[in-house]
């Protein structure tokens, strides 16, 4: 039996904590002086997003993945959290059917990791990109995770990426 399962409508929750472990861990919250937190993690949006996130982990066949492994210490937590889509660009050479998988979240509970949940999320996802019918998969890095992307494969490439907030 894989640790790693497809997350179902009821882990919505866990899948949020989760990726708020992710979140909090890229993007450090300011301080003030040596150690006072200004604010804190902001989980507001978590209501807001638990409905539409339940109804995506509903569809097994959509473009939409959410891999998990269930916490071996603590009975109805997650220990770790894979997530991907699949995307169409306009197809190019090595890519003419233009699909590509793109990974946006991956997060291990802090005190489950150096356990190789990631890297079996990760096969786990990858394998739904290859069955959909993916050849190609980006992902952003942190210099933490790069080594696990290095081995899987994963090439570093320069970032033209450029965001727009409406």
């Amino acid at each position: 039996m894989s640790l790693v399962r497809r997350a179902l409508p009821e882990d919505a929750a866990e899948v949020l904590r989760l990726r708020q472990v992710m979140i909090d861990s890229t993007s450090p919250v300011p301080t003030v002086g040596p150690v006072s937190p200004v604010g804190g993690p902001s989980t507001g949006w978590h209501a807001e997003s638990l409905p539409t996130l339940r109804e995506r982990l509903s569809e097994p066949d959509g473009d939409f993945a959410a891999f998990v492994v269930d916490h071996p210490e603590r009975p109805g937590t997650l220990a770790a959290l894979v997530v991907g889509t699949v995307e169409y660009r306009i197809g190019r050479a090595g890519n003419p059917r233009g699909v590509i998988g793109f990974v946006f979240s991956v997060a291990t509970d802090p005190d489950a990791r150096r356990r190789g949940y990631a890297r079996a999320g990760m096969d786990a996802l990858l394998d739904w990109f290859r069955s959909r019918g993916v050849v190609q998969v980006h992902l952003t890095a942190s210099a933490d995770a790069a080594p696990l992307y290095s081995s899987l494969g994963f090439k570093p490439k320069p970032d033209p990426l450029m965001e727009l907030l409406l």
